[in-house]
């Protein structure tokens, strides 16, 4: 026979068919009465004022509710956006835009000669003349040891100085540059701001306080002279500075003396010196020490003995001298009420000349 406590149809499938999994549930006596029971009236359910097991809302007008958990989430999101745009704009170590453009701004001054140019007495030594304090190529660039500035250490410094020097010896000293066009190796010194000026300055000379070629390095037209000797005599100095907090600034103030001849000359013809003084200011970010690359910002040329009449956009124009010396070219008149003539370009006379 079936168990008196089972149901007639029997267990429900599942079950165990008693109450033995129940039985540690007890509702007493005492829990029964305290149990609070509200039948609510027909007039309040329809009313739906009774409370609702919501949480608390919000209203935002048009908008709708949100709970007030997600209202304070949103706030702090917003409040910690605003912090980081703040501290990110007013950061002073955060890199700003990286300058471009036609940044460099050249000024060239011809030289005109005195008297007449007369040839190196020894064309063998041609520079016996010049007054003590020149020396052969690098050496006479004078690059001072690495000192800290205030927000730039010793170990950025001489590395700036390091790259100037590079840079000096590929755009004043170098062969290939002097006399052969080559351009690539001072090019790869200029920062990826200027490049662009650098280029247009190589593809389109001109004298327009921008776009002088010969404002980024000296060269001569191989067509006209050739190098008569193997050095270039030297003599300047360098100095540091800081631009801004972010900006170290190196200016560079050098002499260059070349023995030059006419191109296809044999050896034993007339030697001419010409002297070109480069006034060069250099400026480094961060970015630029760490890439070994610079931002010339301004350069001053002076160069001689030169016609006054004859652009120096290109190439450095010397008037060589002959056998028996070349009368000087006479210089132009400048009329100031003539605005198609440039107010920048400037002729001196070269001292000693």
């Amino acid at each position: 026979m079936g168990d008196p406590r089972e149901p007639p149809e029997g267990a429900p499938d599942g079950g165990s068919g008693n109450d033995d999994e129940y039985r540690s549930v007890v509702f007493d006596e005492s829990f029964v009465r305290a149990a609070r029971i509200q039948e609510l009236s027909a007039r309040e359910r329809l009313s739906g004022s009774f409370g609702r097991a919501t949480r608390p809302r919000v209203r935002l007008g048009p908008l709708g509710t949100v709970p007030r958990q997600a209202l304070a989430l949103l706030m702090l999101i917003l409040v910690a956006f605003g912090a980081a745009v703040y501290f990110g704009v007013s950061s002073p170590n955060r890199q700003a835009a990286r300058p471009e453009g036609s940044q460099l701004t050249v000024s060239l001054v011809a030289l005109s000669p005195a008297s007449a140019v007369r040839p190196a007495a020894d064309p063998a030594n041609p520079f016996a003349g010049l007054p003590p304090g020149y020396s052969d190529g690098a050496i006479g660039l004078g690059t001072p040891a690495g000192t800290a500035t205030a927000h730039f250490s010793k170990v950025e410094v001489t590395k700036a100085l390091d790259t100037v020097q590079r840079y000096l010896v590929a755009s004043s000293l170098a062969p290939s540059t002097l006399m052969q066009g080559a351009t690539a190796e001072v090019r790869s010194f200029v920062t990826p701001g200027e490049q662009a000026q650098f280029d247009g300055s190589v593809t389109q000379p001109v004298d327009d306080r921008h776009h002088a070629l010969t404002g980024w390095l000296v060269r001569f037209d191989p067509a006209q002279v050739a190098l008569a000797a193997d050095s270039v005599k030297v003599a300047g100095a360098m100095r540091i500075d800081e631009a801004d907090s972010g900006t170290l600034q190196i200016t560079t103030d050098h002499t260059f003396v070349y023995a030059l001849k006419p191109a296809g000359a044999p050896s034993g013809a007339p030697v001419t010196t010409e002297t070109v003084r480069r006034q060069l200011t250099f400026e480094f970010d961060r970015v630029d020490l760490a890439t070994a690359q610079l931002r010339l910002v301004d350069s001053v040329l002076q160069a001689g003995p030169a016609p006054c009449t004859v652009s120096m956009a290109g190439f450095l124009q010397p008037v060589l001298a002959g056998p028996d010396g070349t009368p000087p070219p006479a210089p132009p008149a400048v009329d100031p009420g003539n605005h198609s003539r440039p107010a920048w370009q400037v002729c001196g006379v070269l001292a000693g000349g």
